[in-house]
């Protein structure tokens, strides 16, 4: 008996044979069963393959435009409430931190901008990522054209090993001559003689810097001490045990030095962080200064206002500004000079400034005695912490319902108490570390900047959510859906914050609670990145 093929048993289901063909096939179906097995499977495919031609586009489930058995969703007031208390916390924080920041940073005379732009993107550091970017732009063009050679190569055999030779001959003849963005000098000890005028930026790493010329853009130097006896047409920026200037800056002074001594010229702004400085009678600062230094003494002139941090304080110069000076002791002698308003903020009484009669003030020295701050007891700090506290309950209500399936696993995780501590203390030292060293280069700046504000924010607000959340769940019970987890968060979170604020245990529990939940967050990562593998993927059920 020959059985049926497929196009007959198609033909047959589709009604294509005569009747006499059509029963001749029926007879047989029902004597042969490889063959009715055949025309069933067929049949069932067919119906398929019909279905889904025939199929509408499908809607959006219900599921997903509200909750089950409600048309309307129960956490709308609790959204409401949440972005309340952060347009709320925002105010509060600009109002309280950045717009007092900007008015400190445009009295030193810094306008918007900040000490991390002046450093990093308006100096010699910004001027060498051109040419990097050309390069960049440079290789993924190349690798563009590699990528179409090797499409084409089956269509051009013969012709793509030349293709791919004269696309790079053109490349490289095209690429442009590459400009050194500044003039680096390694040695232990260097002179700029004083006949010789460097024209470009000076980045010096060695022993120690001596510039009895000239300089036509920014000095940049790594060393023990730094001498400028000559002329900069740009900025100076000293990373040095010893700084002594006694020629002319036109732009500004950047120190993070020991000690610094000018008796030169500076055109514009000054910035130090240092143990001494010392401003001599001939040396003159067009600009501001703002400093943070042990030791302060000022006998020479500054044109505008006087930011300073200072232990002690020697006044014997003229200040064109405004005085802004915080520390321990002050003393104005009698050729002092202030022309704008005069403060002084000591931490005790017994630091009374003392001011010569002979200074000149144009306005009387304000003396402020700076309190002990009584957080606990004032109502101000309490509402602060009211506002912060919800600032961190609307960061986890986002995080928790943006990533319910990550958030259960991390709170699972702080049960594992002596892997969550050790891992949480490797990732606090460690990830600050390697973001830093990340961002040395430029393909690893938007990784390491990322990586430094996901550690911060885990820092400052995810750890504690997650060990919230655990706490909350050994108090009530395991929780069931992601609303009942973020109730069990906000119960764990209230319990932290308040053990947080007793005076000497606080500072133990915030260091717990950063150390445990930055490790089950790790662990919750770890395992998330892992399981992905093909190696370590469960067995699909049969």
């Amino acid at each position: 008996m020959e059985h049926l093929d497929e196009m007959t048993c198609l033909l047959y289901l589709e009604g294509q044979f005569d009747a006499q063909r059509a029963r001749a096939c029926s007879d047989h179906v029902d004597a042969c069963p490889s063959c009715r097995t055949l025309l069933r499977t067929l049949e069932r495919e067919s119906l398929l393959f019909a279905r889904a031609l025939r199929e509408e586009e499908e809607t959006v489930p219900a599921r997903l435009l509200a909750l089950p058995g409600r048309g309307v969703r129960p956490l709308a007031w609790a959204w409401a409430a949440s972005l309340a208390l952060a347009a709320t916390g925002s105010y509060a924080l600009y109002a309280g931190y950045v717009q007092p920041a900007q008015e400190k940073l445009a009295q030193a005379g810094f306008g918007a901008g900040s000490l991390f732009d002046l450093l990093l993107f308006e100096v010699a550091f910004w001027k060498g990522w051109q040419p990097m970017l050309t390069l960049l732009e440079t290789l993924a063009f190349l690798a563009v054209c590699g990528v179409a050679l090797a499409l084409l190569s089956r269509l051009l055999r013969r012709w793509a090993p030349f293709a791919a030779v004269l696309v790079l001959c053109l490349a490289f003849g095209g690429l442009p001559v590459p400009t050194s963005a500044a003039e680096v000098r390694h040695a232990q000890f260097e002179v700029v003689p004083t006949d010789q005028t460097i024209k470009n930026d000076l980045i010096f790493f060695g022993q120690s810097l001596r510039i009895n010329g000239a300089v036509d853009g920014d000095v940049i130097a790594f060393g023990n001490s730094v001498d400028v006896n000559g002329r900069v047409t740009g900025d100076l920026i000293s990373f040095a045990q010893s700084v002594h200037v006694t020629g002319e800056i036109d732009g500004n002074i950047r120190s993070f030095s020991n000690n610094l001594t000018l008796s030169g010229r500076v055109g514009k702004n000054v910035i130090a962080f240092l143990e001494k400085w010392s401003l001599e009678p001939e040396g003159k600062i067009g600009g501001s200064l703002t400093i943070f230094a042990e030791t302060l003494s000022l006998d020479g002139k500054i044109g505008r206002d006087l930011l300073a941090f200072a232990g002690f304080t020697n006044l014997d110069g003229s200040i064109g500004g405004g005085m802004d000076l915080r520390g321990g002791t002050l003393a104005i002698g009698p050729t002092a000079k202030i022309d704008g308003k005069a403060l002084f903020e000591c931490q005790s009484a017994k630091y009374k400034p003392d001011v010569s009669p002979e200074a000149k003030l144009a306005s009387p020295l304000e003396v402020r005695i700076a309190e002990p701050h009584k957080e606990h007891a004032a109502a101000g700090a309490i509402v602060w912490k009211c506002i912060w506290t919800a600032a961190v309950f609307l960061f986890g209500v986002v995080l928790f319902f943006l990533w319910p399936k990550f958030a259960g696993d991390a709170v699972r995780s702080a049960d594992r108490y002596g892997a969550s501590f050790g891992l949480g203390g490797l990732v606090l030292c460690g990830l600050p570390i390697a973001a830093v060293i990340a961002c040395v280069t430029v393909v690893g700046l938007a990784l390491g900047l990322t990586a430094l504000l996901t550690w911060l924010l885990v820092l400052l607000f995810a750890a504690q959510l997650i060990v919230g959340a655990w706490l909350g769940e050994k108090l009530i019970g395991r929780a069931i859906g992601t609303p009942a987890l973020v109730g069990r968060m906000a119960l764990g979170l209230i319990i932290i914050r308040v053990l947080a604020a007793v005076p000497f245990l606080g500072f133990w529990v915030r260091l717990a609670v950063v150390l445990w939940g930055m490790g089950a967050l790790s662990l919750a990562a770890y395992r998330r990145f892992a399981s992905g593998t093909p190696a370590q993927q469960a067995p699909l059920p049969a």
